[in-house]
């Protein structure tokens, strides 16, 4: 790291040109002693990407920034602090450190913490940003966490890591095997140093591989932040043998959407249906990727609309882990129907029905927006509705 940039100046115009136009500020000109323009727009065009995800850093002097993709791959400050109130004890190591912003979260949780991180300059920058924060406890290693466990006989109360996708990986990944390190692979060697392992993945990763792929999977974590799932964190212990939990969160500004079910009691229960009734539930995204749709309705006094509709139904307002609507109107699907919807504007979905959004628009040349909400989708008799709905 080129310590020259930690100079007054130089921090004050990265801080002045937070909102320039990059391509104009390159165009205008400007030049510091002994330090790249590249270097200065690299360190704005990463702050700039901290001020929402990583307010601590962003609000800190002196902190420096490793490239902008460095700051995309790493936890948010929300998601940080969530996985580290799952965990608490005296010592914890992080295999793949990246940016240090789950290592900082750690650190109230557990007396040491040991940073491993491959990429000497990015370790080199994690060291120097923790004592900005006056982060104490933290140990930046400047290695790669599997050989660093391979050549020491330390155990830890927790081992955490998060796998990337292998650079020989073509499109989305899905699977464990496909990342670095491997973690199946790795399994033993792991367990050899902690009875409990926690795993940061991708929310692509498909729940049932990584159950398979992985051992002694005692829970699974689902979170998301305004209805986007951001990452699922597997928690493994040791000799583990029993059913495994899927907890789901979904955090919003005003509180946090929690649903939690046992993995095979999904697979092993169904649910009860019905025609539309007065009000209709959607639930979150985190609870759609963990597959929660038979224990919703078992769980909640709601009702499923049909078993790939994923959308539920009662008489009575219930609080729901999801968006809520009031039913105006249920409509049977038909090209006539369709035409003669009073309606300009809308705001459409699709569940469980033969037509996109898109295509539905084209024909209806209903514009997005506004207060109505359509659902395209198939009741329990397999027949097409529309229902015309108001958000609560």
């Amino acid at each position: 790291m080129n310590h020259l940039i930690l100079h007054s100046e130089i921090q004050e115009f990265i801080y002045k040109n937070l909102n320039s136009d990059i391509q104009l500020l390159v165009l205008k000109g400007f030049s510091f002693p002994n330090v790249e323009n590249s270097e200065i727009i690299t360190q704005i065009e990463a702050k700039k990407r901290c001020k929402i995800k990583l307010p601590t850093w962003f609000s800190a002097q002196n902190i420096y920034y490793p490239n902008a993709l460095n700051i995309e791959q790493t936890s948010s400050e929300i998601t940080a602090k969530y996985k580290s109130e799952l965990i608490n004890g005296a010592s914890i190591i992080d295999l793949t450190g990246g940016f240090g912003v789950d290592c900082l979260y750690f650190s109230k949780r557990f007396k040491t913490v040991k940073h491993c991180e491959i990429n000497t300059k990015l370790s080199e920058i994690v060291n120097h940003n923790y004592k900005q924060l006056h982060v104490n406890n933290v140990e930046t290693l400047p290695t790669d966490g599997i050989a660093y466990l391979k050549d020491t006989t330390a155990t830890f109360d927790w081992i955490y890591i998060d796998p990337s996708r292998r650079h020989d990986s073509k499109g989305k990944v899905f699977f464990l095997n496909d990342c670095l390190p491997n973690v199946p692979e790795h399994l033993n060697l792991l367990f050899k140093h902690s009875d409990h392992i926690l795993i940061k993945t991708s929310p692509l990763l498909d729940i049932s591989s990584g159950i398979a792929e992985l051992q002694h999977v005692s829970s699974i974590h689902v979170v998301a932040i305004h209805n986007e799932v951001k990452e699922l964190l597997w928690v493994l212990t040791k000799g583990f043998l029993g059913d495994t939990v899927i907890k789901t969160i979904n955090i919003k500004k005003s509180a946090a959407e929690r649903f939690e079910f046992v993995l095979n009691d999904e697979k092993n229960q169904n649910s009860n249906y019905s025609t539309p009734l007065k009000f209709l539930y959607e639930p979150n995204a985190a609870i759609l990727k963990a597959g929660a749709f038979n224990q919703v309705a078992q769980q909640l006094p709601v009702l499923k609309l049909h078993k790939h509709s994923h959308l539920y139904t009662s008489d009575t307002l219930i609080d729901f882990p999801g968006r809520i609507f009031k039913i105006k109107s249920v409509v049977p699907y038909s090209k006539k129907a369709l035409k003669r919807l009073p309606i300009t504007k809308a705001n459409i979905t699709t569940r469980n029905f033969p037509e996109t959004v898109s295509q539905l628009r084209q024909k209806t040349k209903i514009k997005d927006g506004g207060d109505t909400y359509l659902f395209f989708t198939t009741n329990v008799n397999n027949s097409k509705l529309i229902l015309i709905t108001e958000k609560l």
